[in-house]
């Protein structure tokens, strides 16, 4: 049942677009300090998907009044016709994805907040929209099953209801859905109706199968399988369909180098995967019939990571998407490049990515973006040959000038290099005041593209600075996995090192800078202010960790056991004490902002409340914001606003105010 945070509209919102205009982006103005909102509000629009005829779109809207809502519409562009289907605020229940099934029906999964203990977590549902009718009705595809085990007391409602494992093109009333009815957290292969939610179990659970894989023919030919307790994954497969299952790839998910199954080809012999070819992931296919594999992808310098292209005419493999390829994209052959080629004469100075496309490929969404242009989304025609503009995600910033970023290099005291990217304000002379933006994860990395923090702060006079230090992804095996156990050790000293790099260089000023940071860049601001007490001016940290041993016990909670994280903070409790914030305040002279939500799933808001207390009992400088519906990931609209705000009051404060 759905409460009143999400609404099924049936009449058209007042507050939303009448109807959906094809414009040209106005040309770029001076404007070198854009207002506050302009960077803060959410995406005016995203997600924009095209249906299988091509004359449908449905995407979010974002609307920030009278209530900050998240609308789902779809916009019928042969009739101009624009119809909400429905809104969240969401504050506990969102909108998770959604899928055309076909032009009429509409999959849309929904998350919800629930909790587990003193922990919280999401539940998923999966529901299908009939956009036929004139009532919309949302069906619930996967509802609580009764089952005869007694250690789940002959009740189970599984926490993932909407993970699809194939859309069965070929079949258009029904899915191939992963769900653990039967046994906890190892999903069995149901054959699902998309109109009355009956189920058909196709493959029984097996032994620690997480995830199942189908080839181009919707046949069920991979199980993927996690031993959580001591970390063993193993992929095996079927050479046909009924066939049984044999191991194909196995390795320790704690000590070993990965490898990743994609996909298939059109041929079901052909399987595509990653391995790590010396330290750097490539990208390989294997012939199942002989079990021979072919290098495809390698890069001197970085991982190959993507997913498989698939022609939509066709359904075969294509290519990769790719972040150091062309165009984002590696294609098996050059002709596919000739549409981006064409994208790119048509609108020059940005990336252009394919975002969605019809049934037959003949019309299709282009997300065009780039470090000073936010996402603008086009519709193009390969009939027509057209290309026309269509939804602007930060309409706002429309006309504003914003800096570009530079990829840098610095040497850390160990002598290693690593990559940072630098972005300077558009006025204003070096030395700068200078914000130091250490990305979250830790396993994540920061890329060049529209980033609206850092064009904030660089639109009010800072330089900000990402290093992509030791843990971050992308580099290679033995640079990601310098994160396990290290955290606030050679890691945090890769960003000390970026700092110290810029003042060296004479970018940065050396009295005037910040570091601020999320969730593991909030862990490595706090920590900088215990490490490096005199560096900074000011620390700002949202959702950050201070207390490892805290968030050892808080994450060991959930099924999955220790191991994961014990690897990836480290087991012993001495060690996790000498590497937490909360265990040094009485080192700390920085001013720090500390900013948490409530709701927060990721890191409890006791990181932070436990941590501020113990400033206040030092008497340290600080200034705590709580937001009380606030999560993880800023995605309620006044929570980032209000973010925002605070972030600019104290850059401004310890930073100084700079005008163009």
């Amino acid at each position: 049942m759905f409460s009143s945070r999400l609404k099924i509209f049936v009449f058209f919102l007042i507050y939303a677009l009448s109807n959906v205009k094809a414009y040209a982006k106005s040309p770029e103005t001076t404007s070198l300090k854009p207002p506050l909102a302009a960077f803060s509000q959410l995406p005016s629009f995203q997600n924009i998907r095209l249906s299988p005829s091509g004359n449908r779109i449905v995407y979010i809207q974002n609307v920030p009044s009278p209530k900050n809502v998240a609308s789902l519409n779809f916009y019928d562009l042969s009739t101009g016709k624009m119809t909400p289907i429905l809104s969240s605020d969401n504050k506990k229940i969102s909108i998770r994805w959604y899928r055309w099934a076909s032009d009429d029906i509409l999959l849309l999964s929904i998350s919800d907040e629930q909790e587990f203990g003193r922990n919280k977590y999401l539940d998923t549902r999966l529901y299908s929209i009939d956009l036929s009718k004139d009532k919309f009705e949302l069906k619930l595809l996967v509802k609580p099953a009764y089952s005869t085990r007694n250690d789940i007391k002959n009740y189970w409602d599984p926490q993932f209801k909407d993970r699809v494992v194939d859309f069965l093109p070929d079949d258009p009333d029904h899915i191939l859905m992963a769900i653990d009815f039967e046994v906890p957290y190892q999903p069995a292969v149901y054959k699902v109706n998309i109109h009355n939610a009956k189920n058909q179990r196709m493959l029984r659970s097996k032994l620690n199968v997480r995830h199942w894989i189908t080839d181009r023919q919707s046949v069920v030919r991979i199980a993927a399988g996690q031993n959580y307790d001591n970390g063993e994954f193993k992929y095996a497969y079927a050479k046909e369909k009924g066939a049984s299952f044999k191991t194909l790839f196995k390795y320790n998910a704690l000590t070993d180098k990965p490898i990743n199954v994609l996909g298939f080809d059109l041929d079901p012999n052909i399987l595509f995967y990653t391995q790590y070819k010396a330290d750097k992931q490539a990208l390989y296919k294997m012939d199942l019939t002989s079990n021979e594999s072919t290098l495809l992808l390698a890069h001197e310098n970085y991982d190959v990571d993507g997913e498989i292209i698939y022609a939509k005419k066709t359904g075969e493999a294509i290519g990769l998407t790719d972040a150091h390829s062309p165009y984002g994209r590696f294609y098996f052959d050059d002709k596919h490049y000739v549409l981006h080629r064409q994208l790119d004469k048509a609108i020059p100075g940005a990336s252009n990515f394919i975002h969605s496309q019809n049934k037959d490929g003949t019309k299709y969404i282009v997300r065009s973006e780039s470090d000073t242009s936010p996402s603008f989304y086009y519709l193009g025609d390969k009939k027509e040959g057209s290309l026309s503009g269509l939804l602007n995600s930060y309409p706002e910033l429309e006309g504003s000038k914003l800096a570009e970023h530079k990829k840098i290099t610095f040497t850390t005291r160990d002598n290693l290099k690593i990559e940072a990217l630098l972005t300077l304000p558009l006025f204003g002379e070096a030395p700068y005041p200078t914000v130091v933006h250490p990305h979250g994860g830790p396993g994540a990395r920061d890329y060049t593209g529209f980033d609206p923090y850092v064009s904030f702060m660089t639109s009010r006079g800072y330089a900000v600075v990402r290093p992509n230090f030791r843990g971050s992804t992308g580099y290679g095996h033995e640079f990601a996995e310098a994160q396990k156990g290290r955290w606030g050790l050679e890691m945090q000293d890769d960003i000390t090192d970026a700092t110290e790099h810029l003042i060296e260089q004479g970018i940065a000023q050396k009295d005037k800078i910040c570091i601020f940071g999320a969730s593991y860049g909030g862990y490595a601001a706090m920590m900088a202010t215990v490490k490096t007490p005199d560096l900074y001016a000011c620390a700002v940290s949202f959702a950050g960790v201070s207390d490892l041993k805290a968030l050892r016990k808080s994450k060991s909670e959930y099924f999955v056991g220790s191991l994961f994280i014990d690897a990836q903070l480290g087991g012993r409790s001495s060690d996790l004490a000498s590497r937490s914030p909360i265990n040094f305040v009485e080192k700390i002279n920085t001013p720090l902002l500390i900013m948490h939500g409530v709701e927060d799933r990721s890191v409890p808001i006791d990181q932070s409340r436990k941590f501020v207390k113990e400033l206040q009992a030092k008497g340290k400088a600080f200034r705590y914001v709580e937001s009380t519906l606030g999560d993880h990931h800023l995605k309620l609209s006044e929570q980032r606003h209000e973010f925002f705000v605070e972030l600019d009051r104290f850059l401004t404060e310890h930073l100084g105010e700079i005008s163009p």
